[in-house]
């Protein structure tokens, strides 16, 4: 999802879409997983500014505080938890940047290549694209300074970051078209309507893509996503790869009830249903002679199996041009060999001879099914003398019956819990579903002997909750209490005979049996509820007896309000390391004087010079005797 400014009224709609989006997919298959990743575009001019002040917070109303820019974030794994899914969506912010293209190429392309972190399956793969404009491509990254072309690897960090961005260019649309095929990765643009008919475009260079338009709030991301997925998965595409010089390939789809489209290189089959059989009719042509061996793959754009195609040309007989009459090799003789080839005598038909034209004027007609109208031997065996010799894993008398084309669940047949038969799923005891990929098991539903909570339905050992509900049993919901909420009243007055039902316990708590205990083993399954008077409740749901519920409630003299004590000890801790630092401040400044001071005294003497008096010195004073004075 495209996070910068433009989008922040569509991410507000996105946060709480999660379980709608399952509960929706899971109306058209019954194994959904979803994921989100956000981009924004690389953190270097022109496209976002790089002062610091606008990095930490790039919205353009600075009391709005922003996440930072970033090229791409993996933000959660591919999961079936849509509240784990609408938990990590709801901590997301809106960033920002310069300029309107935004970096999108670059987070589709980590998210193809980092299949591990993603967490791809091998099913079928979508990733949906939502942005309100257009997309930077290869060589926009000259201007800032990056010249090195997309090097296709994965480059996401511990943080689930794109690391390398500020290195590598935007890859081309042909770069991408090639990465998303190859990853079996089918996109779906979700775009507002002024960027629409750019993203159709775009579609046109990457197979099995298509475009939705966008409300501009994104209010409807759930139903585009629903549409574009019917459409994906109604339409079947079989192309070729690179083909060796010289070689063509002609495709001739049979869709039956389906509607034959125009494709690419390949065939298209649009508007087939579930467990609609299509089938298709492959030329393949040399022009010229090939040296050596070639090969190309077919393949169903969206699957993961290919067909590869091993081609050599035999330009030359290899062999003498003499025929060799009533040939052994012919049927025992009822016809010639000639460079390796039969030529049946009168009467005879088939590669060895092998078959009588009195047996049936059309042979082929009675290897169609349908009536004789449809394919020979339904494209799954070869007509021998008017009887269909079947390939392996097929049966029936046109090899109608395949046993290799069931549903796959996790990437084996039925799910490893069945038998093909017939293109259907013949599932073990304890499965059902069409590829047998649900358990009829109840255990992970039930909680005290009830499904679910009772707001919900337990579909292949997983609940599935009404509206408003949600968690692996159905027990939450926004307005509803949790289980140490509910039972945190009838605890507190029936084990002290305090609190809100102090007055009319025995009556209205008569479904709840407590005990009290002074020290028990508490750990992660108790309950600790903060009560009015400010009192920590622990308490421990033990178990129901019938319609009875029992608790086990720590004694209130051994309860120590772990709130204060952990304030108390923060400002414990505050005021000895204020005090240690004052400490140390004080003797590194007693030690720096002493030092300073020791300087001084060894400077002082050391300044002192030689006492004995100058012989050239004259003193500045005169003494002068009168010569009239006479001393007694």
């Amino acid at each position: 999802m495209d996070l910068s400014y433009s989008m922040k009224d569509d991410l507000e709609n996105v946060k709480k879409l999660g379980s709608d989006l399952l509960a929706t997919l899971r109306n058209i298959t019954k194994s959904v997983k979803i994921g989100f990743g956000s981009f924004v575009d690389k953190t270097v001019l022109p496209y976002v500014s790089t002062v610091p002040a606008k990095l930490r917070n790039p919205c353009p109303q600075r009391h709005e505080q922003c996440d930072s820019p970033v090229s791409f974030r993996h933000v959660l794994p591919l999961t079936d938890n849509a509240s784990e899914f609408e938990s990590r969506v709801s901590r997301q912010r809106i960033s920002g940047n310069l300029d309107a293209p935004e970096g999108g190429f670059d987070a589709i392309m980590q998210v193809a290549v980092c299949e591990d972190r993603i967490g791809w399956r091998n099913v079928t793969r979508l990733l949906v694209f939502t942005s309100d404009d257009v997309f930077h491509t290869a060589g926009d990254g000259k201007l800032g300074g990056i010249y090195l072309p997309n090097d296709n690897r994965c480059h996401l960090d511990a943080n689930g970051l794109y690391s390398k961005s500020h290195l590598y260019d935007y890859p081309s649309v042909g770069h991408l078209a090639q990465v998303l095929s190859a990853a079996n990765i089918q996109p779906i643009f979700a775009v507002t309507s002024t960027t629409l008919a750019a993203y159709q475009e775009l579609s046109r260079l990457i197979p099995k893509s298509v475009v939705g338009e966008l409300k501009e709030d994104s209010s409807n991301v759930v139903q585009l996503i629903s549409d574009a997925y019917n459409s994906l998965s109604s339409t079947v595409n079989l192309e070729h790869s690179q083909l060796p010089p010289g070689v063509s390939v002609a495709y001739e789809p049979h869709c039956g009830d389906a509607v034959r489209a125009p494709g690419g290189q390949g065939g298209v089959c649009s508007g087939v249903h579930i467990n609609q059989l299509v089938s298709f009719t492959v030329t393949v042509k040399a022009e010229a002679c090939l040296e050596g061996s070639h090969d190309f793959t077919l393949r169903v754009l969206g699957f993961t199996e290919v067909v590869r195609v091993e081609l050599q040309t035999l330009c030359e007989c290899p062999c003498s041009r003499t025929p060799q009459p009533h040939s052994p090799h012919c049927s025992g003789g009822h016809g010639n060999l000639t460079c390796g080839a039969c030529s049946c005598s009168p009467g005879r038909v088939g590669r060895q001879c092998e078959c009588e034209l009195a047996e049936t004027t059309d042979l082929a007609a009675s290897c169609r099914g349908q009536n004789g109208t449809g394919p020979v031997c339904s494209g799954k065996g070869q007509c021998v003398c008017g009887q269909c010799q079947c390939n392996s894993n097929v049966q029936g008398q046109h090899c109608e019956c395949d046993n290799g084309s069931c549903e796959r669940h996790d990437g084996r047949l039925c799910g490893g819990r069945g038998r093909c038969q017939c293109g259907h799923c013949q599932c073990e005891p304890g499965y059902t579903g069409s590829a047998c990929e649900c358990s009829l098991d109840t255990s992970a539903c039930e909680q005290d002997g009830v499904i679910c909570s009772r707001h919900g339905q337990c579909l292949c050992n997983k609940c599935q909750c009404e509206p408003g509900y949600f968690d692996s049993l159905c027990s939450r919901c926004p307005g509803c209490r949790t289980p140490c909420e509910e039972h945190r009243d009838c605890a507190d007055c029936q084990a002290f005979g305090t609190g809100l039902l102090s007055h009319n316990c025995s009556a209205v708590c008569n479904h709840t049996v407590v005990t009290v205990q002074p020290a028990p083993a508490v750990d992660e399954r108790w309950c600790k509820e903060k009560l009015e008077d400010g009192r920590l409740l622990i308490f421990l749901i033990d178990g129901q007896e019938g319609a009875v519920v029992v608790l086990r409630v720590k004694d209130k003299d051994a309860v120590i309000d772990q709130t204060s004590m952990i304030v108390l000890g923060l400002v414990l801790g505050i005021v000895l390391i204020g005090l240690m630092v004052i400490v140390a401040y004080r003797i590194s400044v007693e030690l720096l004087d002493r030092r300073e001071y020791a300087r001084f005294e060894k400077e002082r003497e050391r300044a002192k010079g030689n006492e004995v008096n100058n012989p050239l010195y004259q003193s500045a004073t005169t003494t002068v005797v009168n010569p009239t004075y006479f001393k007694d």
